[in-house]
């Protein structure tokens, strides 16, 4: 590994990063990146879970959709449990699917149908909060590295600041934006109606 290389293209796609403009965006660049980046990775996506239910984001490969509807529908899987941070790890990992799997038997033995041979799962998270995890795919067995996962690792580190960061900016977007059409809704009742500010505000909370 040209870990000098490396570093360059991870402070290239840092800067990218916070140059997108939307949080699909954000995403979309931290999941090609993957691609760029981890040996071995062919294809890439972002699960987040909301209860049991699973949400993928920014996929480069219908194969990521097809593993994250298969975890969920089994309720097992690293990506699954990289998500949930489940006992404390910050990375899950299965290298071959072609041998038996004592953590995820079900979807490991299911998983192999759908063309997966090896992957990992990294746990998205700020000191604040859980954002999900990002789950890197090969249709090779064996194809990622300790090298590969250190990569990994430390790209889900820089991906997860960003995507933590684009989401809070779009939710003060929306703040703003809500906030003006509140302001605007007011003006036309203290108009219309001949009322105070107050009574125009407390006419929009009943």
């Amino acid at each position: 590994m040209d870990w000098e290389g490396f570093a360059e293209r991870m402070a290239t796609m840092a800067r990218d990063l916070l140059a997108q403009e939307s949080v699909e965006a954000t995403l979309e660049r931290i999941t090609e990146s993957a691609m760029d980046l981890v040996e071995g990775c062919d294809a890439a996506g972002i699960l987040v879970l909301h209860g049991r239910r699973v949400e993928t984001l920014a996929p480069t490969d219908g194969l990521v959709v097809r593993s994250d509807r298969l975890q969920e529908r089994l309720g097992e899987g690293p990506c699954f449990d990289a998500a949930r941070r489940l006992g404390g790890e910050r990375v899950f990992r299965i290298k071959d699917f072609s041998q038996p799997e004592e953590y995820w038997p079900d979807y490991v033995g299911q998983a192999r149908d759908l063309g997966i041979g090896s992957m990992m799962g990294f746990l998205l998270y700020t000191e604040h909060e859980n954002l999900g995890a990002l789950n890197v795919y090969s249709r090779r067995p064996a194809a990622f590295t300790k090298a590969s996962e250190t990569a990994g690792w430390l790209l889900a580190s820089h991906a997860a600041v960003a995507f933590s960061s684009a989401r809070t900016a779009d939710q003060l977007q929306q703040a703003v934006e809500t906030r003006h059409t509140i302001g605007e809704a007011m003006g036309i009742l203290m108009e219309r109606l001949k009322i105070t500010e107050d009574d125009a505000f407390a006419l929009m909370r009943r």
